[in-house]
C-alpha cells in the first residue's frame, strides 16, 4: 500500500481516487472548492461531476494542499491544463523531487506552447521531466468509475517511472501499457480534443458516417505531422493515446469537446456554450495552443486551422466545411511509420 496525493477531484481525478482506492492505497484528495468536499463527505457521492458512483469512506478529502501531500509516494495532478502550473508552483516545496509526479491533464499552455510535462517541469523545478509521467488514452471517467474495461498508456522518458505509474493504476478493468515517447503521447492525447470539436460540429449540422470517417482520417494525419515535427514518434499516433482516444472522443456521448461543437453548430456562441457546463472542455484552449504551434512549425492544419476560426473569429461552421471541401486536390498522405 502506498499513500498517494491526487490534485483536483473533478471528475477523472475522482475516478482515479476510486481506482488508487481498489488496488488498496491511502488516498487523499485535494479539492479547492471546500463546499464541494462538504458535498462528497455528506451525500457520499460526487454529484456534481461524478453522479451514482459511490465514493467510499477509506478516501480522504481535504481543501488544504499540504495535508494531501504530507508524506505522498506519488502525486496525482488532475486539475484542468491551465490551472497546472499555478497549483504545482505553490505546491513545489510540499513535492519532494524524488516524489513520482503523474499528470493526467490533456492540454498544451496557452502562450508557452509547452506539454504538461514541460509545464511540471518548469513548475517543479524538475530537469528533462524526472519523475514526471503522464497517463493518458481513450478513458472517460463515467466509463472507469463503473469498472467498464479500459485501457490507457502510462508515458515517461525513463521507462522505471512509467512501470511504477503503471503499477500503482493497473486493475482487472484498468489495463495500463507503458510508453517512452512521452512527447509523442501528450501530443495525441492533447491534439485530438481539436478533432473532437469539429467532430460535434459535423453532428451538429447533421452530417453522416462519411463525413466522421473523413474527418477522423485526416484529422489523424493532422496529429501525426505535427507530433513527429515536435519530437514524438509515427507509430505512438496510431496507439491509445492518438487514433485510441481520437475514437472515442469523437464519437462518444460523454466528450465535453464534442458537445462543444455541437452546441457551436447549433448557433450558440463559445462564450454561451463554456458558461453552461460544468466541466471543463480542454480542446478549446488546445485550438489556440494546436493553431500557434502550427505556425511556428510550419505544418499544415486545415482542420486545426478551421477551428480556429470558428471558436475565436466567429467563422459560421458550415464555411468552415465548405471550405475544408474545396481546398486544392492533393494525394493522400500520412506520416511514414
Amino acid at each position: 500500500m502506498a499513500k498517494l496525493a491526487v490534485l483536483g477531484a473533478g471528475s477523472w481525478g475522482m475516478t482515479l481516487g476510486l481506482v488508487l482506492n481498489d488496488n488498496g492505497h491511502d488516498v487523499t484528495m485535494w479539492e479547492f472548492d471546500a463546499e464541494q468536499i462538504r458535498a462528497v463527505l455528506r451525500d457520499h457521492e460526487n454529484k456534481k461531476y461524478l453522479p451514482g458512483i459511490p465514493i467510499p469512506d477509506s478516501i480522504s478529502f481535504t481543501n488544504y494542499i499540504g495535508d494531501a501531500l504530507a508524506g505522498a509516494q506519488a502525486v496525482v495532478v488532475a486539475v484542468p491544463s491551465h490551472v497546472v502550473r499555478e497549483v504545482t508552483t505553490r505546491a513545489r516545496e510540499m513535492i519532494p523531487p524524488e516524489v513520482l509526479v503523474v499528470n493526467v491533464a490533456k492540454g498544451i499552455e496557452n502562450g508557452t506552447l509547452m506539454r504538461m510535462s514541460q509545464v511540471l517541469s518548469e513548475s517543479l523545478e524538475r530537469k528533462d521531466t524526472e519523475r514526471i509521467v503522464s497517463l493518458v488514452g481513450p478513458s472517460h471517467a463515467e466509463e472507469v468509475s463503473r469498472r467498464l474495461p479500459t485501457t490507457i498508456v502510462s508515458a515517461a522518458l525513463d521507462e522505471e517511472d512509467a512501470v511504477e505509474a503503471r503499477d500503482l493504476f493497473m486493475t482487472k478493468y484498468l489495463r495500463v501499457y507503458t510508453n517512452t515517447d512521452l512527447a509523442g503521447v501528450e501530443l495525441g492525447g492533447s491534439l485530438k480534443n481539436v478533432i473532437a470539436i469539429a467532430a460535434g460540429i459535423c453532428d451538429g449540422l447533421g452530417y453522416g458516417d462519411n463525413t466522421k470517417g473523413a474527418l477522423l482520417t485526416r484529422g489523424l494525419a493532422e496529429i501525426t505531422r505535427l507530433g513527429v515535427v515536435m519530437g514524438g514518434r509515427p507509430e505512438t499516433f496510431a496507439g491509445l493515446s492518438g487514433m485510441g482516444d481520437l475514437i472515442t472522443t469523437c464519437i462518444s456521448r460523454h466528450s465535453r469537446n464534442r458537445h462543444v461543437g455541437e452546441e457551436i453548430a447549433a448557433g450558440k456562441s463559445l462564450d454561451e456554450v463554456l458558461g453552461a457546463m460544468v466541466m471543463v472542455a480542454e480542446g478549446v484552449r488546445t485550438t489556440r495552443s494546436a493553431h500557434e504551434l502550427a505556425l511556428k512549425y510550419e505544418v499544415e492544419l486545415p482542420i486545426t486551422e478551421q477551428m480556429n476560426l470558428v471558436l475565436f473569429e466567429n467563422k459560421h461552421p458550415d464555411e468552415a466545411i465548405r471550405d475544408l471541401m474545396i481546398r486544392k486536390p492533393k494525394r493522400e498522405a500520412t506520416a511514414r511509420l
